[in-house]
């Protein structure tokens, strides 16, 4: 017997598994699943479903890795992280935004994901109501299920660049008396990034009310019109979180960090000692090595920023005209509900008929999701040309 997740039970012995456990899958794992396994049988897939750079971590990170191999036990480091790690994340904060950050405020962790463990742990109690944009990450939504959080949403749209406002805040914490808000900026699926004077409004309205504020700012050093601003540049009462996993092209190094208040670096040091003692030392090494690499970076960005420009004209002439604002990250979030309202079966099709992956927009957003698709552009730029060739062929996309 499998429950809803395809794990087998044991019902017979009073034995399952727990409620908690009881999360969506993420979809984009499914689908990068399912193009593998074309791969596998000599089908060629453009993989345009997950959000990963299409390259490795830079040569200064792999050097700085390869030395220490034969220099270093690599064994535990300090729960809080490698401390040259922390001085050097506290030092690119006052290069990249003229913002002070004391590196003792620096918590070094296995990727975002490690990082939203760690903040929602330590600042959300069971039963306390978490506000979430919509669409947004579903990793969110997941973790704070399984911790006992609720997830009350901002629904957004293009009327409001698919970012909350202030207004809806104010009036969702009227109803369901918030305990914190989290916002990503620029945004995934969107790809949107919040305007700094909407920034620090609601920064502002958490700060009197008494909400948490965490701000995702994974995809800093990924945009292409104006830079992103941290909300560190706001207040040193927020939580902020970000990974060397997208602008430095090291997602399977699992390393990331958050910068939290004063006052809490504590509390997270202990929750992380107990939870995974420290990052990984080997993945650190190449993270700091990873500061040292910025030429490759920026030519990583500038492959990106041409691959945004070349589905921006592609996808129209497709008939994938409704974009949502392309600010930053590596996305386009597209509304198909021309063509389908089971965008789910859409991309399966797409799959199926041309090879291009792409990601359902209910991983995104539960309600509306049936009439999006993200794409990701972070391949290169022979594979986006491709995927551009195939959708423009591909007879669904006709009306």
């Amino acid at each position: 017997m499998t429950d809803d997740l395809g794990r087998k039970t044991a019902s017979g012995s009073g034995r399952s598994p727990s409620q908690r456990s009881n999360v969506a899958s993420f979809i984009v794992m499914d689908v990068m699943r399912a193009a593998a396994e074309l791969e596998r049988q000599g089908r060629s897939i453009i993989h345009m479903e997950v959000g990963q750079p299409g390259t490795p971590a830079p040569e200064t990170a792999r050097a700085a890795v390869r030395a220490a191999l034969d220099t270093e036990t690599l064994g535990y480091t300090a729960a809080l992280g490698n401390d040259t790690l922390r001085a050097r994340i506290a030092a690119s904060y006052r290069e990249r935004y003229g913002v002070k950050v004391d590196e003792s405020r620096i918590v070094v962790c296995s990727g975002s994901s490690a990082a939203f463990l760690l903040a929602f742990l330590a600042v959300f109690d069971a039963g306390t109501r978490v506000a979430l944009p919509s669409p947004g990450y579903p990793c969110y939504r997941h973790i704070l299920s399984a911790l006992g959080c609720r997830t009350p949403l901002i629904e957004t749209g293009p009327e409001t660049r698919w970012m909350p406002t202030p207004d809806d805040l104010a009036a969702l914490h009227k109803r369901e008396s918030l305990g914190g808000l989290l916002i990503a900026s620029p945004a995934n699926p969107t790809g949107t990034m919040i305007e700094p004077d909407r920034l620090a409004a609601l920064i502002g309205f958490a700060d009197a009310n008494g909400l948490w504020f965490i701000s995702d700012e994974i995809y800093h050093g990924l945009t292409y019109e104006a830079p992103a601003t941290t909300a560190l540049s706001v207040s040193d009462e927020v939580i902020v979180i970000n990974s060397f996993s997208k602008y430095h092209a090291m997602t399977g190094w699992r390393v990331g960090w958050l910068v939290v208040p004063p006052a809490l670096v504590r509390t997270v040091e202990r929750l992380q000692q107990n939870f995974f003692i420290s990052a990984p030392a080997a993945s650190q090494v190449a993270a700091l090595g990873a500061f040292d690499g910025v030429g490759e970076l920026e030519r990583n960005r500038e492959t990106y920023a041409r691959n945004r420009a070349l589905l921006l004209d592609a996808l129209p002439e497709a008939g994938l005209s409704a974009l949502a604002p392309a600010d930053g990250a590596f996305y386009l979030y597209a509304d198909v509900s021309a063509f389908t309202d089971d965008a789910l079966a859409f991309a399966s099709a797409m799959l199926e008929d041309i090879g291009v992956a792409v990601t359902p927009g209910l991983d995104f957003d539960e309600s509306r999701g049936n009439r999006y698709l993200r794409f990701s552009y972070a391949g290169t730029e022979s594979n986006m040309a491709e995927a551009a060739r195939r959708l423009k062929a591909w007879p669904r996309l006709k009306r």
